[in-house]
Parts: C-alpha cells; sequence; structure tokens
C-alpha cells in the first residue's frame, strides 16, 4: 500500500475546514481542520529546511499532552520520518538511554524537557522559545508517498521489566488501528473525543485521538489528568464528549469526588483498560448510568486488540471479542488450548509491530511464525470473549499452587474499605512464595489488621489469601497508571513501601491447602 502520510488531515481541512480538530485545554488553543493541516504542512517544511529531517529520520518528542505533539507526529508522517515519543517521567539517564538508542536529528518538546542535555549534540527546538517563529517563517513541505510498511512511529516500552524497547508502529499498522478504534467505538466526524492519557503512548495517541481525527471529529486534549475537569467534561450538556478512555485509576478518582454521586452523564463511550478492572469499578459507574467497556491493547499490537462490545457487563478480567483485523488464540506451548483453558494469549494481524527497533534478537524471541507472545495467561470462551487472567510474570507459586494475583485483587476490590489493592508474590521460607497486598484505604475508612485477610479467607481458597497486608497512602505506578509491580516485589522497594504503610498485617494462614 502506497499513500500520502496522514492525509485525511488534508481531505478534513478540504470537507470540513472550520471544524475544530484540536482544542488544547491547557493552553486554550483551537484549531479548525484548516488550521491543522496548514501547520502540519508548515512544521514538516522546518523540520526539512532547519534540520534536515527526511525519510526514516527519527524526531524526538518530549512533551505533555500539548497539540503541538499530534502537529509533529502528523508533520513526520508528510515527510516518511519517524516520531518518537518518549516518556517525560523518566530521569535524564533513562532517557539518554532511549534517545541514544533512537539516534534522533532533532528534539522537540517543552523547553524545560529538551534543554536536559539527554542528547549530546542533538539540535532542540522547544515549544516556547523557537517553534512558532520556526513555523510561521517556514513554507509548507510537499507530502511525500510512504509505503504501508514504512514505520511512523516509534513507542518505548515502559521498562516495568528490563530495558526498553522501540516497538515499531507503522502507517498501515496505525491506521489499522484506527480503523478498528472507530468502528467498534462507533466513530463518526460528529465525535468529541477527550484525551487524558500521555501522548507518548499508543492509548494517548489512538484512544480515542487519531481515529476522531481520522474520521473528522473533535479532540479535547488534558495535559495531564485532572479528575475534577474530566468529570466536569464528562457531564457537560451543551457539545457533550461522546469518547473517553482511562485506566481503572482514573475511574476510581472520579469516582471519589463528591459530585460523583449526583452527576448526570450523557451517554458515551466509557473505555477502560491498561490494567485488570475490578467488578466494583464496573458496578459503581453502572449504577450512574455509564456502562464502561474493557479493552484490552498492548504497545506491540496497537491500541485496541479486544474490545467488549455495546450492551456487555464484563466480568472479571474480560476484555471484550478481538478487533476484525486481528485474530487471538490461546496456547500452552505450541498447542491451541481447547475453550476456557488458561494459556498464554498470542496475537496476529494488521496492527502487530514488525518489530523492536534495533533489536533483532528481541524481535525474534516476540513474534514467531506472525504470532507475537503478548506474556499475559488468558482464556477465550466458546463465544470468543478473552478474559485475561494475568501477566506470566505476575503468577507466584505458593506450596506448588499457582496463584494469580489479579484473582486476588478482585477479591480485595468488594472489600468496602479498600479503594485500590496490587498483590505480588513474595519470599516465603514455608511456601516458597506467599502474597502481599498493597492497599489504598476509601475515603474515612479505618478496618482492624486481620479484617480485610478474613474477608479474603472467606472468598478464596487458603494458598491464595494474601500473608501480609500493607496499606499505603498511594500505589507506585507508571505514566500511564499501570501499578508498578517491580518496584512491591524487589526488595528495596518492599522495604521502602512498607516504610509508608501505616497498617500491617504479618499474620501467616494456618493452611496452605
Amino acid at each position: 500500500m502506497t499513500a500520502f502520510g496522514g492525509s485525511w488531515i488534508s481531505y478534513h481541512a478540504r470537507v470540513r475546514p472550520d471544524k475544530v480538530a484540536l482544542h488544547d485545554l491547557g493552553k486554550g488553543h483551537r484549531l479548525s481542520y484548516a488550521d491543522l493541516d496548514e501547520r502540519i504542512g508548515c512544521v514538516a517544511g522546518m523540520l526539512r529546511r532547519s534540520f534536515g529531517v527526511g525519510r526514516g529520520d527519527r524526531v524526538v518528542m518530549l512533551s505533555r499532552g500539548c497539540f503541538r505533539a499530534f502537529e509533529v507526529m502528523y508533520a513526520c508522517a508528510r515527510l516518511g520520518a519517524i516520531f518518537v515519543p518518549l516518556n517525560i517521567r523518566l530521569s535524564d539517564a533513562e532517557l539518554g538511554v532511549l534517545a541514544g538508542d533512537a539516534e534522533p536529528t532533532v528534539l522537540v518538546g517543552e523547553d524545560a524537557l529538551v534543554t536536559r542535555g539527554i542528547a549530546a549534540g542533538v539540535p532542540a527546538l522547544s515549544w516556547e522559545d523557537g517553534y512558532e517563529q520556526a513555523l510561521a517563517g517556514s513554507d509548507a513541505a510537499e507530502p511525500v508517498l510512504v509505503d504501508g510498511d514504512d514505520p511512523w512511529v516509534i513507542i518505548y516500552t515502559s521498562g516495568t521489566t528490563g530495558r526498553p524497547k522501540g516497538v515499531v508502529v507503522t502507517h498501515a499498522g496505525s491506521q489499522a488501528t484506527m480503523l478498528a478504534s472507530g468502528v467498534s467505538g462507533e466513530v463518526t466526524a460528529a465525535s468529541v473525543c477527550l484525551t487524558a492519557l500521555p501522548v507518548w503512548h499508543v492509548a494517548g495517541l489512538n484512544l480515542f485521538a487519531n481515529p476522531v481525527l481520522f474520521a473528522g471529529g473533535t479532540v479535547l486534549i488534558m495535559p495531564s489528568y485532572d479528575p475534577g475537569l474530566a468529570l466536569e467534561l464528562l457531564t457537560r450538556p451543551d457539545d457533550p464528549v461522546t469518547h473517553f478512555c482511562g485506566v481503572p485509576a482514573h475511574y476510581q478518582f472520579m469516582q471519589a469526588l463528591p459530585g460523583f454521586a449526583a452527576a448526570r452523564f450523557p451517554d458515551f463511550l466509557a473505555g477502560v483498560g491498561g490494567s485488570p478492572v475490578p467488578a466494583a469499578l464496573v458496578e459503581s459507574w453502572g449504577r450512574r448510568g455509564v456502562a464502561l467497556r474493557t479493552i484490552y491493547g498492548i504497545s506491540e499490537a496497537g491500541s485496541t486488540v479486544t474490545m467488549s462490545p455495546p450492551g456487555a457487563v464484563p466480568g472479571p478480567g474480560d476484555v471484550g471479542v478481538p478487533m476484525w483485523h486481528l485474530r487471538c488464540r490461546i496456547t500452552d506451548g505450541d498447542r491451541v488450548c481447547a475453550p476456557g483453558e488458561p494459556g498464554e494469549l498470542r496475537i496476529a494481524g494488521a496492527s502487530v509491530t514488525p518489530g523492536y527497533w534495533r533489536r533483532p534478537d528481541a524481535t525474534a524471541q516476540a513474534i514467531v511464525d506472525g504470532w507475537l507472545h503478548t506474556g499475559d495467561v488468558a482464556v477465550m470462551g466458546a463465544d470468543g470473549h478473552v478474559r485475561i487472567v494475568d501477566r506470566i510474570k505476575d503468577m507466584y507459586i505458593s506450596g506448588g499452587e499457582n496463584v494469580y494475583p489479579a484473582e486476588v485483587e478482585e477479591v480485595l476490590y468488594h472489600h468496602p474499605a479498600v479503594a485500590e489493592v496490587a498483590v505480588v508474590g513474595v519470599p516465603d521460607q514455608r511456601w516458597g512464595e506467599s502474597g502481599a497486598a498493597w492497599v489504598v484505604l476509601a475515603a474515612g475508612a479505618r478496618p482492624e489488621p486481620g479484617e480485610i485477610r478474613a474477608w479474603a479467607r472467606d472468598r478464596l481458597a487458603a494458598f491464595k489469601v494474601p500473608r501480609d497486608i500493607h496499606v499505603v497512602g498511594a500505589l507506585p505506578r507508571n505514566a500511564t497508571g499501570k501499578v508498578l509491580k517491580a518496584e512491591l516485589r524487589s526488595e528495596p522497594g518492599r522495604l521502602h513501601w512498607r516504610s509508608r504503610s501505616y497498617l500491617c498485617s504479618n499474620n501467616r494462614h494456618g493452611s496452605n491447602t
């Protein structure tokens, strides 16, 4: 497939030139499709003329949610260049490793970020100092023809285990993700998307910002997540938001606000994913008339691999059905599992990455005969619904029994005193490993030390009941809201977070059978 990169923006600039494409809630800027198309052309011209950016060159961006992030992304598409947004919450040393791996031609983004010296000798252009002036003095670049297999974006994995790898996203793969998200999410030119996920993540770009731009709708960009503003926007009666996606924590933060109980929500697609979705969260929002639709995505296969269909009430771990452009299978080694049998989830199809940037060995390990190994334990029902059991790496073995922390977390979430919870396996002299639960309490709750364990004991086999309960004010999370379980598993991390706990029960279970 050969096409002009990002050509739908130019199409909408001709068809609906005055329609608002991007509304930056932080800076207050509103760009029509005509404005956006003109600016993208000029950004592309400026990158080519001032920095020599051409086909295959990398443009690293360091920025919070911002309308300029999308300008640069689409300018790279016009040049055949590669857009590389980096996680701004990483340390300078970590960013330096990623920049060294990407070898960018130029850095763009916020002044305080691009001047941190993460890439010696690489020119930098900041939003606040030089970007607008350079854009104003630039002529628009003509779009180049790109092949569908050409890289458009490199997304670095979160790096919760090992060194982050650069996931290559092609033009065809990205468009397949947009089309699938758009079809399943019923995105149209009338859609208004609120995006609060970080722009250095596939979900921040594609749930549902890029699909909405593809269809000719309007994207509201939140620079960083503000639960009060999100609740206000999702409940506004005029020009209502039609699409929003967040991690469970985003919805938990909103429902903790005083105004949530009386909030009246217009009909909108409420996507949720990124980590296990507690049934209690689905139930809570369901009582407010909002049906949460669970989504499973992975950087290596796009933001949307599966999605729960309209009207479905997802049970624990249920992430819906595979998108039309992807196939999912559950395997135990080389054997395909029967319906209802747990195994590793593998994915094949149009949005699966061709590989990791400059990591052929890692690519060969992850993708075998066209099938991507996700590292997630899942079950597929006879009806085609996929249920994520847990990450393979999160499973622990206690007294010879496999324990999946997501199952334990689901039970603890139903305790009225529990607002958030993360369960990990920790060393145990008797059983090899046992569970440790890190709990954030609901407002005003103060349970007795053994109460939460007793709740679990009544609902779980003895070997699944956490040995330790630690209550903390917050859980460690990465930029997308995922809990950093590696911090809770490692000995230094456990010591650090135990020092911050204010209630701890270290009673061991009396039986492991």
